[in-house]
């Protein structure tokens, strides 16, 4: 009798201890995909602020530091010319990339999200035009 008792605890031990372990793993998620969700609306919130800037008469090169951010932001002719971008300012990223330039062509006055792998890595790239057909974008990695 005393052994199935003593086998109750160590059992009783264990769920707890899986609880315990269940729970730390729910939160840590919780708590990431929060930070996701803060980073997404950062991104969203950094790139419609430069589009509101630029239709009020700022140009594209006011925003070259913005290069520069982590996550950092892009400039792009609707050509595909890459304006402020960290590595390829002034060249074409329909050239280097098409179907990159194919995703991120398809930014909207209204802006929106749009995926392409870059790199062997997937990407997540707010991208929005501005009144004068610029594409502002950033983004993040998977």
């Amino acid at each position: 009798m005393s052994d199935r008792i003593s086998e109750t605890v160590q059992k009783g031990g264990f769920m707890k201890k899986l609880a315990v372990v269940s729970f730390v793993l729910v939160l840590g998620l919780c708590l990431a995909t929060s930070g996701l969700c803060a980073n997404k609306e950062a991104i969203k919130k950094q790139v419609d602020d430069i589009v509101i800037a630029i239709n009020s008469g700022k140009t594209a090169e006011d925003f070259a530091n913005a290069a520069n951010n982590d996550p950092y932001v892009f400039i792009m002719e609707k050509n595909g010319n890459l304006k402020i971008h960290p590595s390829l300012a002034n060249q074409s990223l329909r050239e280097k990339a098409e179907p990159v330039y194919n995703e991120v062509a398809k930014g909207t006055p209204e802006g929106l999200w749009v995926n392409y792998t870059w790199k062997e890595k997937m990407k997540h790239t707010y991208v929005r035009k501005t009144a004068n057909g610029l594409i502002v974008g950033s983004g993040y990695s998977e």
